[in-house]
């Protein structure tokens, strides 16, 4: 399977991961959750947790609808992850705080598209560090030549060339004024993602508050001026009002990711998993350890 496809997925996975779960557990993401108000019953009485005319949904019957819908594959996502770490505490198999970093850094900046804010830092290194001990697990028996890597490193080493990036959004409007008035309703403690849905006329961004990813000179996906304006504002902090082909845009930093170079020692590593997974031609899965733990759940029995 080739590493981009497979880190799709991944992200795929992140992503999904990440929208199921706050159903069930706390937020990891930092994102705010909606709390449903507990209101004060009487003991033996079912709780209301909503109220539709004169009919009511209760708490339990909310749940037992969550775990319908979701909880199989909640539940076998929970199972995943806890297998993957046993298994690689079983075959002593640790990573380094820099590799997982490193994939950090290379995925943020290769998928510009994902809407990064509603994902942290942390959330990303958790899931990237299951996702490299999978991988590890897999290929933890695999014998590859080099040279074979080396090779590889050579003919793809664009790929661990990272250049300056920009984790940037934007708001579009029609004239400078419009611009203007962005910016004020900025400085009144308006949310940027907010306004940029409410007001932003680039269709492609608005629906994701304007999310533009990261982008640097190589990648293309925002005008030349917006990375030399990114390049003299600080993280949280918007620009002036900038003129492009349709009107007028404003534009605010989230993040800088400095230009880095990795050298073969630094991803050789990688390459080596990526070669055997390629290799393999089969699923990424985490079900044959399920065997070897003998895991057993509860819809193995319904």
């Amino acid at each position: 399977m080739n590493k981009k496809v497979l880190w799709s997925i991944i992200v795929v996975l992140i992503l999904t991961n990440g929208v199921s779960v706050a159903y069930f557990a706390t937020n990891k993401t930092g994102e705010k959750t909606v709390e449903v108000t507990k209101p004060v019953v009487a003991s033996g009485e079912e709780e209301v947790v909503a109220t539709i005319g004169k009919a009511t949904i209760t708490r339990q019957q909310w749940l037992n609808e969550l775990e319908d819908r979701y909880g199989k594959q909640i539940l076998e996502e929970m199972i995943d992850e806890e297998v993957v770490r046993q298994m690689a505490k079983k075959y002593d198999i640790a990573l380094t705080d820099d590799s997982v970093d490193r994939e950090l850094t290379l995925i943020k900046t290769m998928y510009n598209t994902i809407d990064h804010e509603k994902i942290n830092d942390e959330h990303w290194k958790e899931q990237i560090e299951l996702s490299i001990l999978l991988e590890e697990l897999l290929t933890k028996d695999a014998v590859i030549p080099e040279e074979d890597m080396k090779r590889f490193y050579k003919e793809n080493k664009h790929l661990y060339e990272i250049p300056k990036s920009y984790h940037i959004s934007h708001i579009v409007v029609k004239s400078k004024e419009a611009a203007d008035q962005v910016r004020e309703e900025l400085g009144n403690g308006s949310s940027f993602s907010a306004l940029a849905m409410e007001k932003s006329i680039d269709e492609f961004s608005a629906n994701r508050g304007g999310e533009l990813g990261f982008v640097n000179e190589d990648n293309g996906y925002a005008p030349e001026n917006y990375l030399k304006v990114a390049e003299k504002l600080k993280p949280n902090e918007w620009s002036e009002p900038i003129q492009v082909d349709n009107g007028y845009a404003v534009i605010i930093l989230h993040e800088v990711i400095d230009a880095v170079t990795y050298s073969y020692d630094d991803v050789k590593d990688q390459i080596k998993r990526q070669i055997a997974i390629d290799q393999m031609n089969g699923t990424i899965s985490v079900e044959p350890f399920w065997k070897e733990l003998g895991v057993e759940w509860f819809f193995e029995k319904k």
